[in-house]
């Protein structure tokens, strides 16, 4: 593996993880949404990813057995949560039903900042891996002068 293809596999993990971090923000954010563009309450969001290939097809010839495995990531989808909503009573609700209750998206505090702290360390950790690769690259450097 060179490092072209090293700093190829920590930038796309780099991008998947961002836009996880960005959908459980705005799932965050509309914990208490009611009403949409759409119409109804927020639904929540969850990123979808796969493993990609992380090398060119020409290269793809000429990679040895070891190489054959290395794979990227990126993000295949945002999918749509299909958890019913949560129906609190509050008559006084502008978005209320016709018996007093709202309907809330079902999103569970707790359980986005959990996928939040795994996200950021991900991406912590990703971020380490491309600091390591450069500093690797700059003592090759150094070490051919």
């Amino acid at each position: 593996m060179d490092f072209m293809t090293a700093l190829d596999m920590g930038a796309s993990a780099l991008s998947a993880e961002r836009t996880h971090i960005n959908i459980i923000s705005m799932n965050l954010a509309n914990a208490k949404t009611t009403r949409t563009a759409d119409g109804g309450p927020y639904r929540r969001r969850s990123v979808v990813m796969e493993s990609i290939p992380v090398d060119a097809s020409f290269k793809e010839q000429m990679k040895t057995a070891f190489d054959q495995q290395l794979r990227g990531v990126r993000v295949q989808s945002v999918a749509v949560d299909q958890r019913p909503h949560k129906l609190v009573y509050e008559p006084g609700h502008p978005d209320a039903n016709a018996d007093g209750y709202v309907a809330y998206p079902d999103i569970n505090v707790v359980e986005e900042m959990a996928a939040l702290m795994t996200a950021q360390r991900g991406y912590e950790a990703n971020v380490t891996t491309v600091d390591t690769i450069k500093q690797m690259f700059t003592k090759a450097l150094e070490i051919s002068r």
